[in-house]
């Protein structure tokens, strides 16, 4: 799993049992899935977590979550009601899904290239990434993230 972009890396993590229900549980609570998916990725790779490192992020993911994912999947979970009666709003509706997908897409080759050139862990580092990024969404709810955990670990 060394050389895997992130982006093939979610892919993969997404499609092991548990994982896609946790996440969006974890969106439900506010978490920025692809943050946590960036995470898992750095800590299954061992690279040393830091605040530093872990703001660097989260200055890269916020506002692109809030001013482009968010507004997006706000109006296709508007539509969802009335794209069911009316067949040319569901046909935009998946449009707006596609976009969504395509941001969230963008957003974690930017999260990746924000990694670039950060080295692996020495033994005495810590690289417990998923509960430093849920813990700084205000989220310790570690439950939530065991599915995560046991996808990375079998990875």
């Amino acid at each position: 799993t060394m050389q895997t972009d992130l982006w093939n890396y979610c892919l993969n993590l997404y499609a092991r049992p548990g994982v896609e229900q946790a996440c969006l549980h974890l969106q439900g609570q506010g978490l920025d899935v692809c943050l946590l998916l960036c995470a898992a990725w750095l800590e299954e790779r061992a690279v040393a977590c830091d605040e530093s490192r872990l703001g660097q992020l989260n200055a890269c993911a916020g506002p692109w979550q809030r001013e482009v994912v968010q507004p997006l999947r706000q109006l296709r979970t508007d539509w969802r009601k009335a794209a069911a009666h009316d067949d040319a709003l569901a046909a935009l509706r998946a449009q707006i899904k596609s976009l969504e997908l395509e941001a969230e897409r963008t957003l974690l080759r930017r999260l990746e290239s924000v990694t670039l050139g950060w080295p692996t862990a020495q033994p005495q580092d810590t690289c417990d990434w998923l509960q430093r990024v849920a813990s700084d969404a205000g989220h310790p709810d570690c439950d939530a993230l065991h599915p995560l955990r046991v996808a990375i670990n079998h990875a």
